[in-house]
């Protein structure tokens, strides 16, 4: 009666909102403070206080047209001081007119799929990887293909030569990573360029790499992330404001071509034809003109930072092996028993909601966000113990 792929898919469906929705649940019994949340990604900070002070100062504008419809790539002045921010961030010059604003890096990541993908050309993720690519891959008629990742959550090299084919189309790759916080070096980067170029020698094919970057400017202990742009020959960024600003519910993002792309300007109008017939016409006019004027600020880092160790260092010294997260704000977490949805639902039983690693494609691992309030994960940590004093004697 309906679409049966997407029924079919339903079962398949994120473990990280059916979490979130449980733990609503438990905060309707038991009330909030005593509900220990961590699994989703929706920040606890607010926005940067020239982020709201921006957004004050533009909805109360008089300036007459401020809702009426833009190019479908968006505001110009946005578009420039996206540029710009790249250009401040990674010493990369690309030109405003390689930017299209969207809504969101989901919406980023499902048009530019849209705009390379032919039916069942095929997109490899490495292990772990954000469970929703697979869905945004399946709606662009591609196929996802998965490649390992060594002890240390790098890409491995050696899977994806196994693992690409004549079909390969597109890399998706998240650095800070979600789930894991690992910053891929850029070294790494250039070997997998390198590996990309043999498959596209190969089989005589282009092949791009989809850089999903809403984590960037969250890292930690002087760490940096590599410009995509100088490792690749053939990236496109996909970005988001919803961490970086605090804004997830605001939906507002870019994609980011670059121009030693061939035919990059046709990209960029497939693209942009996408993000007009796919349903999302163009980003939100208002939160563009906030981008505008506050796309250099960011969220407290620190305060991130203070939190991560907070929950990092408690967890270590209850016995639990962890590799400490260089960015973004998740622990990804050795379960204790090989099963870790059995461990999920023992940790249910202290009211502590955790996301299991299977979602992510790498059973027997746990994600914990610390991206909730300080005060949350500090009153956490007695049940934590409790929880780890069930595996660890």
């Amino acid at each position: 009666m309906f679409n049966k792929k997407i029924t079919e898919n339903l079962s398949k469906s994120s473990f990280i909102r059916a979490m979130f929705e449980e733990g609503n649940r438990l905060k309707a019994i038991y009330g909030e403070k005593n509900v220990y949340d961590f699994s989703i990604g929706n920040p606890e900070m607010e926005p940067p206080v020239e982020v709201k002070q921006s957004l004050l100062d533009i909805a109360m504008s008089k300036e007459e047209g401020m809702h009426k419809y833009m190019s479908n790539a968006g505001y110009e002045q946005t578009r420039k001081a996206v540029a710009k921010s790249i250009k401040n961030d990674y010493d990369y010059d690309i030109p405003y007119k390689n930017i299209i604003m969207s809504a969101g890096a989901a919406a980023g990541l499902f048009v530019t799929l849209k705009s390379i993908l032919n039916p069942d050309d095929e997109v490899i993720v490495f292990k772990p990887y954000f469970a929703e690519y697979g869905f945004y891959v399946m709606h662009a008629q591609g196929n996802l293909k998965v490649a390992d990742c060594d002890e240390s959550f790098m890409p491995d090299i050696d899977s994806f030569m196994r693992t690409a084919t004549s079909r390969t189309k597109a890399v998706i790759i998240n650095t800070p990573n979600n789930p894991s916080g690992v910053i891929y070096p850029k070294e790494v980067l250039l070997k997998l360029n390198e590996a990309i170029r043999q498959v596209e020698k190969k089989y005589n094919t282009d092949i791009f790499v989809l850089s999903d970057e809403p984590y960037a400017k969250i890292v930690f202990d002087d760490a940096t992330v590599p410009c995509v742009f100088k490792c690749f020959d053939k990236a496109i960024i996909i970005n988001s404001y919803s961490k970086s600003l605090a804004l997830p519910g605001e939906r507002i993002g870019y994609i980011a071509v670059d121009h030693k792309i061939p035919n990059a300007e046709l990209l960029l109008n497939i693209c942009i034809f996408n993000t007009r017939t796919l349903g999302y016409v163009n980003a939100p006019a208002l939160i563009q003109r906030v981008i505008q004027q506050s796309c250099e600020a960011k969220v407290d880092v620190e305060d991130y930072k203070r939190r991560r160790d907070l929950l990092y260092n408690h967890m270590i010294e209850c016995g639990f092996s962890i590799k400490k997260p260089q960015g973004a704000f998740y622990l990804f977490v050795k379960s204790p028993v090989e099963d870790e949805m059995e461990f999920v639902e023992k940790a249910k039983g202290f009211n502590i909601l955790i996301v299991p690693g299977r979602g992510f494609g790498m059973p027997g691992y746990i994600r914990m966000c610390f991206c909730v309030s300080y005060e949350t994960i500090k009153s956490s940590l007695p049940k934590i113990t409790q929880l780890a004093k069930e595996y660890f004697k």
